[in-house]
């Protein structure tokens, strides 16, 4: 019975391993059937996501402890310049990661399933825009209105992208209601219901993800 399970555990090391050496970022294979985007779209971005995640979560457990046993204040104090707060509880709110389905739900309707131009060439999953000249970006392949450039930043790996994401979510004004609400509850419904100034589409927007987490079970990992 242990050789039969230790023998089950090597079989799927090697397929998640042969999975994640599978798809590159730079390449979208031509005439994908639907299983197979989602195969490479999960191969490449999921992992970096639990990753990002796990780094994210260990990090707000440390800060909070150490807030509440009053150590590591100049940690606490840079934290609160990085992330533009001002309060010890400002900055629990700006650090506590979001429920991971909520993640992958944006990152499979901002980069189109990891086929995007953006993910493509600059390993933007979440279509982040750039307004600083000096970091690397890359232009929309359309202007805005016509006439306006509009800049995406560029990573230099999955595992940034994710992180630059997770730190807007925790430092940009628009997201103040959203910081709140995910701090009180890991109810993905009521949390959702606060990313309407996320894309400019609004309700339109949220329903997708919804539909997107219920369709793809995205709430298995969540754990």
């Amino acid at each position: 019975m242990k050789t039969l399970f230790s023998a089950t555990l090597l079989f799927l090391s090697i397929a998640t391993l042969e999975a994640s050496t599978k798809y590159v970022p730079e390449i979208v294979p031509k005439k994908m059937t639907v299983e197979t985007k989602k195969e490479r779209f999960f191969s490449l971005v999921v992992p970096s996501i639990k990753r990002v995640h796990s780094e994210l979560m260990k990090q707000y457990y440390a800060v909070r402890s150490d807030i509440k046993i009053g150590q590591n204040r100049a940690t606490i104090e840079k934290l609160k310049k990085e992330y533009r707060v001002t309060t010890d509880k400002e900055l629990l709110l700006a650090l506590k990661p979001h429920p991971q389905s909520i993640v992958i739900a944006q990152a499979i309707l901002e980069s189109g399933w990891a086929t995007s131009r953006f993910f493509v060439k600059a390993k933007n999953i979440f279509g982040m825009w750039s307004f600083n000249k000096n970091e690397p970006r890359i232009a929309a392949s359309e202007k805005r209105g016509g006439k306006r450039t509009i800049w995406l930043r560029k990573f230099k790996s999955i595992d940034e992208s994710v992180k630059e994401y997770y730190k807007l979510m925790g430092s940009s004004s628009a997201f103040k209601k959203f910081r709140q609400v995910r701090y009180k509850t890991k109810n993905v419904n009521k949390i959702i219901k606060t990313l309407d100034k996320y894309a400019e589409t609004g309700q339109k927007y949220l329903n997708q993800l919804n539909t997107l987490i219920r369709h793809n079970d995205l709430t298995k990992f969540d754990g």
